[in-house]
């Protein structure tokens, strides 16, 4: 493992975890600088491409979906270990449906269930712009029903 800080190769295990998403976190040394860092393995399972609504096809990306549910939940009481805990279930979910592909509809409304449970005002921002929701009438309704 390359030291992030001498770029050296010559490191040492102080500690092995296994975390809550199916990964192992190493504590590590440099022998060089003797700089302290982690580093995680996962296993990289099979995803499904996702299909976009215009027919396009992509890699899911893990990113792309923590960037997304983090700018809904910015500035609310959510814990980012939270917020680890969704997608890693969004896409377990995906590796067990053993398909090649999936819509992207499909993905959108595994994040809304999941931001529904977790913070409704998340889940308001998420909806407005994955529903195309351009009025606040729309919104209004929506905030209703969650009330009700």
């Amino acid at each position: 493992m390359r030291c992030p800080y001498c770029q050296n190769e010559d490191s040492k295990v102080l500690d092995t975890t296994h975390d809550s998403r199916g990964g192992i976190r190493r504590r590590r040394e440099c022998g060089n600088c003797h700089q302290r860092f982690s580093s995680y393995e996962r296993a990289i399972l099979a995803t499904p491409l996702i299909i976009k609504q215009d027919g396009s096809r992509e890699e899911f990306d893990r990113d792309k979906l923590n960037h997304s549910i983090r700018i809904a939940c910015a500035k609310r009481p959510v814990p980012a270990a939270v917020i680890e805990r969704l997608i890693g279930e969004i896409e377990s979910k995906l590796q067990t449906l053993g398909r090649a592909e999936v819509s992207s509809r499909m993905v959108g409304d595994m994040v809304m269930s999941g931001l529904k449970e977790l913070d409704l005002v998340a889940y308001i921002r998420y909806a407005s712009v994955y529903l195309n929701m351009d009025d606040l009438g729309e919104i209004r309704n929506e905030i209703d029903r969650l009330l009700d």
